[in-house]
């Protein structure tokens, strides 16, 4: 109320030469002071804070899992938070294949960013662009508007003291011949929308008269070019459409559908447990679903897809209706001018520390399916290791001096703990047994080199998934909320070859599962603790869980809608 009766009174302050007009502006913490000089027209406005410290200003690119999730936990009280991406809303991705058959509606996975970031104590910034350009030097990333054809400039730039790149990756063709011309994709909820459309049409054209058999066949044959989880669940997701809804639709040409699934591997979903790729497979031969493994997608054309067979080396053509890429992810085209201006342009996506800070460049976070995350390797590091727990400097190790140590190295190089579990090794000391297995109660640096050799074998890249995302994405806005109390009171393991501590703990993921639907109302799912389960009941599973992790309870309640409204009249042919 101050603030406005100054306001007020400032508003009858006059001169002939100019006006002076003084606000005060309490809750920002600051000063405004504009003077507007009547004679030329000229403004200069300054701001001056009362209070000293400036706060530091976040730039966060992309609105993913991992922006999201970021945003989602942030503490904004301290940061001025500014976000950049081409698209206002935030996508379900896991639920996207669903998206392709009508099974789930597109408005039903997406949550708009603005939602989003207006439920949280404080103003963030949105804007609706794209990043051209990220220029470390200068602390300045340089965007693009998405929204054509109005008037005001497209590109401006963006100053910041922190940068969080969460952009994700797009899809990775291997520079595969005629795949950008005549594939579609499954990235983007607009993926979704238009392999919907194809469909459709592939079905509309198939009953049109004058074809022959042979052009039905052609344009009913479908194709997926990935037997990963998106590529899957989209083959199951599919069948369940084309048998479930539009084979009443057009009964003429039921008999002519075809869905064929090409892998590369022996196996499809080889990142899951074998039984769950033993029963995928057992499944998809059941449901009529062709799956042919060892085969190497060489070229696509408008109507057929050219392979070419591992085992044999024989190079087989095969007609489709549609095809659908859908075979892993690379870097998108700024992030890798990026790479290229740090030094990292001979790497294939780009690389973080453990605390997720992009290697040699100050200040830059990069977090999603946009980076990997280069664990150090203890060997790197074992003579200064020996000399933090050699606390008598006697030249050799007792297993008492090492289990002093052992917590921070199993913090710092979390392939410690994996190896132990891995070799069924629930004792530290048996680490130090000779080739005997006669325990030692000391070793020497050249003994514990040896005990610890084969631990980095157990380092393995993260998997590019909305888990993985998310949880770098919570783990970052942690570090930035504690920023001040950490760099006080470091939480982190200890700096073995200096004194101190790290600031925060780094990293670690934790798997909590993962879900391949698998049509006809059954699922797989791979579990903690190595659990698998397979069947109807772990299709409900699903759905409780894809239910609860959804943003809001406004997508919570159309998703489940959605699937209700599935059972009860069956899923949409309109072609919109």
């Amino acid at each position: 109320m101050r603030g406005f009766s100054y306001l007020k009174k400032a508003l009858h302050i006059r001169s002939s030469c100019s006006r002076l007009l003084v606000v005060s502006c309490i809750s920002s913490g600051g000063l405004l002071v504009y003077a507007e000089n009547v004679d030329n027209n000229e403004k200069i406005v300054e701001r001056s804070r009362l209070d000293s410290k400036k706060r530091k200003k976040i730039v966060v690119l992309g609105t993913g899992w991992a922006g999201t999730s970021f945003l989602k936990d942030m503490d904004i009280s301290s940061y001025d938070v500014e976000v950049v991406s081409p698209r206002n809303y935030f996508a379900f991705t896991p639920l996207l294949p669903s998206v392709t058959c009508g099974t789930v509606e597109a408005r039903s996975v997406v949550e708009p960013v603005r939602n989003i970031i207006k439920k949280r104590s404080g103003e963030i910034q949105f804007w609706e662009a794209e990043c051209l350009k990220i220029d470390p030097e200068n602390h300045q990333v340089i965007c693009r508007s998405t929204v054509e054809n109005l008037v005001g400039e497209n590109d401006f730039s963006l100053e910041y003291d922190h940068l969080v790149v969460a952009v994700g990756a797009q899809v990775n063709t291997f520079n595969t011949p005629g795949v950008v011309e005549h594939c579609h994709f499954l990235k983007e909820v607009e993926d979704a929308q238009k392999i919907r459309r194809t469909v459709i049409d592939c079905f509309e054209k198939a009953v049109l008269p004058g074809l022959s058999d042979e052009e039905r066949r052609t344009n009913l044959h479908f194709v997926i070019v990935g037997g990963g989880p998106t590529g899957v669940e989209f083959a199951a997701e599919l069948h369940d459409f084309v048998h479930e809804d539009l084979v009443k639709l057009y009964p003429s040409v039921k008999d002519l559908v075809k869905i064929t699934v090409i892998q590369s591997g022996d196996h499809i979903l080889n990142t899951f447990d074998e039984r769950i790729s033993c029963f995928a497979e057992t499944k998809f031969q059941r449901d009529g679903i062709e799956v042919l493994t060892g085969c190497r997608v060489v070229r696509v054309s408008e109507h057929s897809v050219n392979m070419k067979v591992k085992s044999t080396g024989e190079y087989v053509v095969v007609p489709h209706g549609m095809v659908v890429w859908s075979t892993g992810v690379g870097t998108r085209p700024f992030v890798r001018d990026f790479m290229e201006e740090i030094g990292q342009g001979k790497r294939w996506i780009l690389a973080t520390d453990e605390w997720l800070r992009v290697k040699d460049c100050p200040d830059v976070y990069a977090i999603g399916d946009c980076t990997t995350v280069d664990q150090r390797k203890i060997m790197e590091d074992i003579s200064t290791i020996f000399e933090a727990a050699d606390t008598d400097r006697s030249g050799t190790l007792t297993i008492e001096e090492f289990q002093d140590v052992l917590e921070d190295i199993i913090i710092r190089y979390p392939q410690v703990e994996l190896y132990l579990k891995s070799n069924h090794l629930f004792q530290v000391t048996e680490l130090f047994k000779d080739s005997e297995g006669n325990e030692r109660e000391e070793v020497d640096i050249e003994g514990f080199k040896l005990a610890l050799s084969h631990v980095d074998s157990q380092m393995k890249s993260l998997p590019a998934t909305a888990q993985v995302a998310a949880q770098q994405g919570s783990y970052l806005a942690g570090c930035f909320n504690r920023w001040e109390q950490c760099n006080a009171n470091p939480e982190g393991p200890r700096l073995f070859g200096s004194a101190g501590r790290h600031a925060f703990r780094p990293f670690t993921y934790r798997h909590l599962g993962q879900f391949a639907p698998l049509g006809g109302s059954k699922a797989a799912a791979e579990l903690p603790g190595d659990w698998v389960s397979m069947g109807r009941s772990t299709q409900w599973l699903w759905y409780s869980v894809y239910a609860s992790k959804q943003v809001s309870w406004r997508t919570r309640i159309l998703v489940v809608w959605d699937w209700t409204r599935r059972y009860i009249f069956g899923r949409d042919s309109s072609r919109i």
